[in-house]
């Protein structure tokens, strides 16, 4: 992905991005890419630049350039199933590396979180410790969602929102231990007005002091990972840029935390938790009951379709 800092061009405008206050750079690049993208011929045409419509021969010449897209091959069955075989290859090998990755972050040192920090939640002002809801670990994605933000207020930043609508039911990752919340500046009332808005669930807390610019989010978004032993906080590892890709899938956030799956398949360090693959599976509104014996059943019958490490 080509870099987002762009500098501005010289038309009385700065040269150079502004770090001064929170957000500036996410707010700036915003406005470089609605200022400096060049609008479409139909935009222009809309904006009554003196062009004429688009002729009916040209669109024609759009189609030809179209029909004329360079295609793979046409296939047999059997030649198409050799082909994705020999891909499948590939595809297996970035699955195992991607196990070994997610085996490194499980070793990756901790970082003792040592100043206090608070947010405004809808019930008040709560410390970092009571984001994780009484659960073992924490993720939190900070969301652009402030004034000075591109669609404030009536939306938050265009990525971070396509980032929260892609956010699995987090009874999932809640039945891992793990619970997952953004963060933003933009007051409780407008973020309770988002989420209803745009349907989203998850817990949304306000940034009142520098946790924004000490873990990294102050000008860009990121996903910090944070476990805690009693009272003590620890950050274990944090994804932003091109890696906020993937998230949004309960494997890929379980993935980025300290204790992982907490499946027994796992390349983990010795005595963390892990219990067997699929077992702890459930309908995101059944976890609160106990294990169905009828499913453990049918697990134990599908070792088979079941291997992880085919």
């Amino acid at each position: 992905m080509p870099s987002m800092h762009r500098k501005r061009s010289s038309n009385n405008r700065r040269t150079r991005v502004d770090r001064g206050s929170t957000g500036d750079v996410h707010r700036e690049v915003q406005e470089v890419f609605q200022d400096e993208w060049p609008a479409s011929r139909n935009e222009k045409e809309i904006e009554g630049e003196n062009k004429m419509p688009i002729s009916k021969e040209k669109d024609m010449e759009n189609r030809k350039e179209h029909l004329a897209m360079k295609t793979p091959p046409i296939v047999s069955a059997e030649q198409w199933e050799a082909a994705r075989q020999q891909l499948l290859v590939k595809e297996k090998a970035v699955t195992r590396s991607r196990d070994a990755l997610a085996a490194e972050r499980r070793r990756m040192p901790w970082l003792a979180v040592e100043k206090k920090y608070e947010f405004e939640g809808p019930k008040g002002k709560v410390t970092l410790l009571a984001l994780f809801e009484g659960r073992r670990q924490l993720i939190v994605y900070r969301a652009f969602f402030e004034p000075g933000v591109f669609g404030w207020p009536d939306h938050a930043c265009r990525g971070c929102s396509f980032c929260a609508d892609q956010v699995a039911h987090l009874a999932h990752l809640n039945a891992r231990d793990t619970t997952l919340a953004f963060a933003s500046r933009a007051p409780q009332a407008d973020i309770e007005r988002l989420k209803a808005r745009m349907d989203w669930n998850m817990p949304w807390y306000t940034i009142t002091d520098s946790f924004d610019a000490d873990f990294g989010v102050h000008e860009w978004h990121g996903t910090n990972a944070f476990i805690h032993d009693g009272d003590k906080v620890f950050r274990t590892y944090f994804i932003n840029n091109r890696g906020d890709e993937a998230m949004g899938s309960t494997w890929n956030y379980l993935d980025m935390t300290a204790l992982g799956r907490k499946e027994n398949w796992e390349d983990s360090p010795e005595g963390y938790p892990q219990t067997p693959p699929y077992k702890w599976w459930n309908w995101h509104d059944e976890y609160a009951a106990a294990l169905d014996p009828k499913w453990v059943k049918v697990v134990e019958n599908a070792k088979v379709t079941l291997n992880l490490n085919d």
